[in-house]
């Protein structure tokens, strides 16, 4: 069965909106739970048993069963369905899963005057069908087998879609080898930057292999400079590389080329967010044009935006959401207790911190939360050893390498601080550095006693685009300068932009219906 919208008991299901609506109540069936919900409906009341639900909501992601198991509660969560008296969702014990009642296919309420969205939807039906056929093309079988570089790249990018450390490996070193053998293939390029960028980024490598990618990214867009995923990678590797608005200009680029690029746009996004450009960041994440469950990190970006914007509520109960339900997602493992540190729920914090480390997904921001809230106790050994761990973990980043020289356990001398201060001002003059390192600067000035051109610092983080004034009132970082009028002055420039931006949101069409309903 497929259709555009189905009516199953009380509820209605605008497949092509993703939107789930009991007596036109929207409810929070998004991502994954959707496009479960949606496998489910096509099936009608059908048992759809594990394997072709992992088929047809996670591939290519390999799941196991305790997953689905997980999604199918969460997704009954939402809809208010109990799983020991089902009204929607019905478990078959051994099997799978099936529809309590037959869903009814609901007549479309399209205007027929609405030629251009019928149009749209057209197209996209067309696309989809020419995605296919060249699928069919390119799979193996007696009409067209693919050649054996294709086959490389095509093993390549699915090992590299996974999102693990030694997948992204297994992946460099297909693309390695189809690269060997066709020299100018085009997507083994791409493909090749993406995954050299994704070890700066993800996995801790040293940033020459992010030069690397930017050196196959550039090649890709001079060969091609129609080519919207070789502006993509190049926007990709100038991001790891810290290169704030030339990432930006790339991946704008990319969607200029391909505006159903929904893992650019979230890229781009993450961008915005971090110049101080919330509410747009907001809008691009929740403009995906296609399946938003496929973007990894989206959901993680979603809720720290709306955390930033002062949606405490909304972002905590969807931070604490993604803690519980992906273990390895590093960014989801950072989020949640970073959010509570930020609320001042040190204890719960620390917890949180705890389970993450225990969790195999290390990363320079668990580290230098758990120095913070070490220093909170006033544990200045614990605090140093979790900035050391920083520091070896990626050596070649500036802030841990700053930290564990101000609470080592001797002073740094006058030459370590000039190196140090010199590095961020040289950065600063070839291109635009991330807010946060304006904060590192302070940092560094503050202990050398040049307590102005600190505060002038925190300032020039906030002017370009630094947001999160709660982290500047909790962190012990920079608590020698939190009682100065410049750094209060700072946190209310952060305040104010950030309550325009949030009104935004809320008079905007595309604003959530929970964010219009939470408190103020």
């Amino acid at each position: 069965m497929t259709a555009a919208r189905y009516r199953l008991l009380d509820l209605v299901i605008d497949v092509p909106r993703q939107r789930v609506t009991r007596e036109g109540v929207p409810l929070d069936v998004q991502g994954l739970s959707f496009r479960l919900l949606a496998c489910l409906l096509r099936h009608g009341v059908d048992v759809v048993d594990f394997d072709a639900l992992m088929a047809e909501v996670w591939a290519p992601a390999v799941v196991n069963e305790e997953t689905v198991t997980q999604r199918v509660k969460l997704l009954r969560q939402s809809l208010g369905d109990d799983g020991r008296s089902p009204r929607y969702i019905r478990s078959v014990r051994g099997r799978g899963y099936q529809l309590c009642e037959m869903p009814v296919v609901e007549a479309d309420d399209v205007p027929r005057a609405s030629v251009s969205r019928r149009w749209i939807a057209a197209t996209a039906v067309a696309v989809v069908l020419v995605v296919a056929a060249v699928a069919w093309r390119l799979a193996p079988g007696p009409a067209a087998k693919p050649s054996a570089t294709q086959e490389l790249v095509q093993r390549a990018s699915y090992y590299a879609s996974i999102g693990q450390r030694d997948n992204n490996e297994r992946a460099i070193a297909l693309y390695q080898q189809a690269l060997s053998a066709s020299p100018a293939d085009r997507e083994a390029r791409i493909g090749l930057s993406r995954a050299y960028s994704a070890r700066v980024c993800l996995y801790n490598f040293p940033y020459p292999w992010a030069q690397q990618a930017q050196t196959l990214a550039e090649a890709a867009v001079a060969a091609e400079p129609s080519s919207a995923p070789a502006w993509s990678a190049l926007g990709y590797a100038r991001d790891c590389l810290g290169d704030i608005d030339a990432a930006i200009e790339a991946y704008e680029k990319a969607l200029t080329l391909a505006p159903g690029d929904d893992a650019t746009r979230a890229s781009a996004a993450y961008l915005y967010q971090e110049r101080g450009r919330i509410d747009e960041a907001l809008h691009a994440n929740l403009d995906m044009h296609g399946d938003p469950s496929r973007i990894r990190f989206r959901d993680v970006q979603i809720a720290r935006e709306m955390a930033l914007l002062g949606f405490d509520e909304e972002a905590g109960k969807r931070l604490a959401r993604s803690f519980q339900l992906y273990p390895d997602n590093v960014f989801s493992n950072i989020a949640w207790p970073r959010h509570l540190f930020l609320h001042g729920r040190l204890v719960e914090a620390q917890q949180a911190l705890d389970e993450a480390m225990a969790r195999n997904t290390p990363h320079v921001e668990l580290y230098v939360l758990q120095g913070e809230l070490a220093l909170l106790r006033d544990d200045r050994d614990a605090a140093l050893a979790a900035f050391v761990h920083a520091q070896q973990l990626r050596p070649q980043m500036g802030l841990p390498g700053t930290l564990v020289g101000l609470y080592g356990p001797n002073a740094p001398d006058a030459s370590w601080f000039a190196t140090r201060i010199g590095a961020i001002h040289d950065e600063a003059a070839h291109h635009t550095l991330y807010p946060v390192e304006w904060l590192e600067l302070a940092m560094l000035l503050q202990a050398q006693g040049q307590r102005d051109a600190a505060l002038d610092a925190v300032q020039t983080a906030v002017s370009k685009g630094y947001s999160d004034s709660a982290y500047l009132q909790v962190s012990p970082l920079l608590k020698p300068l939190s009682h100065e009028p410049k750094f209060a002055a700072a946190i209310a420039a952060i305040n104010q932009r950030v309550a325009e931006q949030r009104q935004r949101v809320l008079a905007a069409a595309w604003c959530p219906p929970e964010l219009r309903q939470a408190p103020r």
